[in-house]
C-alpha cells in the first residue's frame, strides 16, 4: 500500500478527480444514447424489454455499466485511508 505514504488530502483529491471522470463518463453515455436513438420519429423506435432502445440503453444499460465501474474503481483505485488522529499527529 504505498498510497498510505502519501498526504491523505492528495488521495483525497486524485479520488474526488476520479469521481469527476465517472461522472463525466456517465452523462455522456447518457446523453450519446438518450439524444443518439431518442431523436428517431417515435413511430420508428426499437423496443427493448417494452422500453424504447434510446431509453433502455441510457438508463437501464447505462446504471447497470456505471455501477459495475463504480465496483471497480472503488475496489482497485481507491484507498482506505485511516482517520484516527493518531494518523495525522504521526504526520
Amino acid at each position: 500500500m504505498k498510497d498510505l505514504d502519501k498526504n491523505p488530502f492528495q488521495i483525497a483529491n486524485r479520488e474526488a478527480l476520479i469521481g469527476i471522470i465517472l461522472v463525466l463518463f456517465h452523462f455522456t453515455w447518457w446523453f450519446s444514447f438518450a439524444y443518439g436513438l431518442g431523436k428517431k420519429d417515435p413511430s420508428e423506435y426499437q423496443y427493448i424489454l417494452g422500453f424504447p432502445a434510446w431509453f433502455f440503453y441510457s438508463c437501464i444499460a447505462g446504471i447497470i455499466v456505471m455501477s459495475i465501474l463504480v465496483f471497480i474503481i472503488v475496489k482497485f483505485f481507491f484507498t482506505d485511508i485511516p482517520f484516527d488522529d493518531e494518523e495525522f499527529e504521526k504526520s
